[in-house]
């Protein structure tokens, strides 16, 4: 059997190549496109057997779930790194008033004599 390269001349094929630049930029969509692509060039007396097809399928849709799931604890980690800066930073401010009135006491001052002075 002999095989000859199809190319496409189409501008929705070449602008959709240009803007993904790997693998991991490819989406349900490409999928799909490549799935019809390949359907369209297939032998009709050897025909891809469905449940190859549904197969591929499956996993196109658990690596996309995957994905989106690795994205979604990557913005919830971003998240939590920001509470733990806020709560350090509070926590930092909390200990500084603590030693400030701390060293007032200390030295018979009150913070109200402290305020007055000012």
């Amino acid at each position: 059997m002999t095989v000859n390269s199809v190319t496409s001349t189409g501008s929705t094929t070449s602008a959709s190549s240009q803007s993904k630049t790997s693998l991991g930029d490819l989406n349900q969509g490409d999928f799909l496109k490549l799935m019809m692509t390949q359907m369209k060039q297939q032998d009709p007396l050897n025909p891809t057997d469905q449940t190859e097809m549904l197969a591929q399928m499956a996993q196109f849709s658990s690596l996309a779930g995957t994905t989106e799931m690795s994205d979604t604890l990557k913005s919830i980690a971003s998240k939590l790194d920001d509470v733990v800066s806020t709560q350090t930073a509070t926590q930092e401010a909390v200990t500084a008033l603590t030693e400030r009135m701390a060293a007032n006491e200390a030295s018979g001052t009150s913070s109200t004599d402290t305020q007055a002075a000012a």
